[in-house]
């Protein structure tokens, strides 16, 4: 019979939850490029080989610019960066000034049907460094599915989706929603979500 954990050894490996108990902080987030926003975030940065939601009330409400110091740090590093299924094609010479490495960054164009499988596939090729995605259709077992992908190819993901899905529930690692005046933590992996907003004009 196989042995049974003993109840140090489960609290010891965060497996098991403890009323009262706020689980311990892994600090080992990817940098943001935003100071404020990671000392926000409890693993002080986007979640590693983990897919973050950006919820938006409409397009163009800042979150590339959330992104880019990542995406240009990244990129100067020698990541390649994947795109899937953009809204709007990417004006390069704005990439470009944002510091992004041309040459690394890929524009992958697909159906809504066939931008998720694309996803989860540059997600778990474990060639790249971070896929952004703008899937319009994405069920809950759709994200899984991504998040089991970014952790299998040591990946940064971002999936970027109307607002009105803040209601249902995610297994992305982080969930930001924008909500007119900044962004907001729905959840986060490594602690309690902060009530405090990031603007990043504020900062």
């Amino acid at each position: 019979m196989q042995a049974v954990a003993s109840l140090d050894s489960l609290l010891a490996a965060q497996t098991l939850w403890h009323a009262g108990r706020h689980p311990a902080t892994t600090r080992d987030g990817e940098p943001t490029g935003h100071a404020a926003l990671d000392a926000l975030l409890p693993q002080r940065g986007w979640p590693r080989r983990a897919l973050t939601e950006l919820l938006l009330p409409a397009d163009g409400v800042g979150e590339l610019a959330l992104l880019m110091p990542t995406l240009a740090r990244l990129s100067r590093e020698g990541g390649t960066l994947a795109l899937i299924a953009p809204p709007y094609l990417p004006y390069a010479p704005a990439w470009q000034a944002a510091g992004i490495d041309l040459g690394v960054l890929h524009v992958i164009e697909a159906a809504p049907r066939d931008a998720l499988w694309a996803f989860e596939q540059c997600l778990r090729s474990g060639a790249c460094a971070a896929v952004v995605g703008w899937p319009r259709q994405a069920d809950a077992q759709a994200l899984r599915r991504l998040q089991v992908a970014a952790d299998s190819g040591d990946c940064l993901g971002f999936v970027l989706r109307d607002r009105k899905h803040a209601a249902n529930p995610s297994p992305a690692a982080l969930r930001l929603e924008h909500d007119g005046d900044g962004w907001r933590v729905r959840k986060c992996r490594g602690g309690p979500a902060p009530t405090r907003a990031f603007a990043p004009g504020l900062h």
